[in-house]
C-alpha cells in the first residue's frame, strides 16, 4: 500500500469521522483538522458557529483519541466572515439570493485549508463528502456522483477543479448514510446518532432576514411592489425579505395568486406575476466552473440542477466568453433564482456549473 498523509477536516459529525476512520484503516498518517468559523454573537442563542460548537470540538477530539491520532483546531474566523459571510451580505444587497456553501468550499474548505495540508507536507486533504474521484483516461480528474444519490453533494463541489482534485479524496463517497452510521456504531464512535444540522451556520437564531436586516440595514428599505407592465400593487418591507417564487407574505389582494418574479435593486422594487408568468427555460450562468479546466468547444447536451435538492432537467448549455454560459432546459422551470447555482452532468459526472445571473441588472462582483 502506498501510504500518504493525509489531513481530515473534522466537524464532530458521523461523517468526517468515519472518513477519518477509514483513512486510519488503510494504513495512512492522518491529521485531523477542525475549523474555527466566525459567528454573530447574538444574547440568548448560541455564540459559536453550529460547524464547530464547543460540544462538536470535543466529540471530534473524542473521536480522534479512539482513532489515536492527532487533532488540531485552526481559527479562520476573519477568513470565514470575508469570505463567505460578506459575500453572502453583499450577494443579497445586489438582489441575488446566495448560497455560502458555495464559498465556504471555494475559498476556505478547498482554498485556505487546502493549501494549510500542502504547507505541512499532506499528500492530501480528505472530508466527509458525499462524492468520488476518477482519473479519467486522457489524464484528467472527474468529479462523479455518490453512490447513493440521496446524499450526493457535488452539487456543492462544482467550484473544483484540477488541481483541487489531484489533491483531495472523499473516502465515505461509496456509502450510504446508513452504512456510515453503522460503520460508526461498528467502530464505536460516539456520534454513530448524531443528527444533521441544516440550518445557516453562522446565523445565530437560523432568522437570516433577521440577520440580514441587522447586518446590512438598507436590504430591508421599503419599497414598491410592481406588476411587469410597472403598476404598483403594494408595499415591500425590504427585498431580503423575498425570494423568487414566493407566494405567501405579500399583502395584495388580487383576482389570482401572485408570485415574485424578480427582485430589482435600482429601482428597490419587488416585481410579482402570476404562476405562468413565473420562471422560464433559459438562463445566463456566470462564474462557471468547467472541472475539466477548459469550456467544451460547442454545445452541449446535459441534465443540470438549479437546486441542492432541486430535480434535474435535460439541458443544452452553450459556452460563453468571460467564463459565462447561455443554458436552455427541455421545460421551463418555475424556481430559476439569481446567486443560486446551476450545475451540469453528464451521467454520473459532474462537469462543473456557475451563478445564476438576475434577469435586471447584474451579478455582484463578489459572488
Amino acid at each position: 500500500m502506498n501510504r500518504k498523509r493525509v489531513v481530515i477536516a473534522m466537524s464532530g459529525g458521523v461523517d468526517s469521522s468515519v472518513a477519518a476512520a477509514l483513512l486510519t484503516e488503510a494504513g495512512h498518517e492522518v491529521i485531523g483538522v477542525m475549523l474555527r468559523l466566525w459567528s454573530e454573537a447574538r444574547p440568548g442563542h448560541l455564540s459559536a458557529n453550529r460547524c464547530c460548537t464547543d460540544e462538536a470540538v470535543a466529540e471530534a477530539h473524542r473521536v480522534a483519541e479512539i482513532l489515536n491520532i492527532p487533532f488540531h483546531i485552526l481559527d479562520v474566523k476573519r477568513l470565514f466572515k470575508r469570505e463567505v459571510v460578506d459575500r453572502f451580505i453583499a450577494g443579497y444587497m445586489g438582489g441575488a439570493t446566495p448560497n455560502p456553501c458555495l464559498y465556504c468550499n471555494r475559498y476556505v474548505r478547498f482554498g485556505w485549508l487546502l493549501d494549510y495540508a500542502q504547507n505541512i507536507g499532506a499528500d492530501t486533504l480528505a472530508t466527509g463528502h458525499y462524492a468520488r474521484i476518477r482519473r479519467a483516461v486522457d489524464g484528467t480528474y472527474q468529479l462523479l456522483r455518490a453512490v447513493n444519490p440521496a446524499k450526493d453533494q457535488t452539487y456543492v463541489l462544482y467550484v473544483l477543479g484540477q488541481h483541487e482534485l489531484a489533491h483531495v479524496q472523499f473516502p465515505i463517497g461509496h456509502l450510504s448514510k446508513a452504512q456510515v452510521r453503522e460503520r460508526a456504531r461498528e467502530l464505536g464512535l460516539p456520534i454513530a446518532e448524531k443528527p444533521e444540522s441544516q440550518d445557516l451556520c453562522f446565523v445565530a437564531d437560523g432568522d437570516y432576514r433577521r440577520f440580514l436586516a441587522e447586518w446590512a440595514p438598507e436590504i430591508a428599505r421599503p419599497g414598491p411592489i410592481i406588476d411587469r407592465a410597472g403598476n404598483v400593487l403594494g408595499k415591500h418591507k425590504g427585498l431580503a425579505f423575498y425570494t423568487i417564487g414566493q407566494r405567501r407574505g405579500l399583502g395584495i389582494a388580487a383576482s389570482e395568486p401572485l408570485y415574485v418574479l424578480a427582485l430589482d435593486v435600482e429601482t428597490n422594487a419587488v416585481i410579482v406575476g402570476t404562476a405562468t408568468e413565473l420562471g422560464g427555460n433559459e438562463l445566463i450562468a456566470a462564474r462557471v466552473n468547467w472541472i475539466a479546466g477548459k469550456p467544451p468547444e460547442e454545445p452541449i447536451q446535459v441534465t443540470a440542477k438549479i437546486r441542492y435538492r432541486g430535480q434535474e432537467v435535460k439541458a443544452t448549455v452553450r459556452p460563453l466568453p468571460d467564463n459565462r454560459a447561455y443554458v436552455r432546459f427541455e421545460r421551463p422551470l418555475r424556481d430559476i433564482t439569481p446567486g443560486q447555482a446551476v450545475v451540469f452532468y453528464q451521467g454520473k459526472v459532474c462537469l462543473g456549473g456557475g451563478i445564476i445571473t438576475p434577469t435586471t441588472g447584474s451579478l455582484p462582483d463578489v459572488l
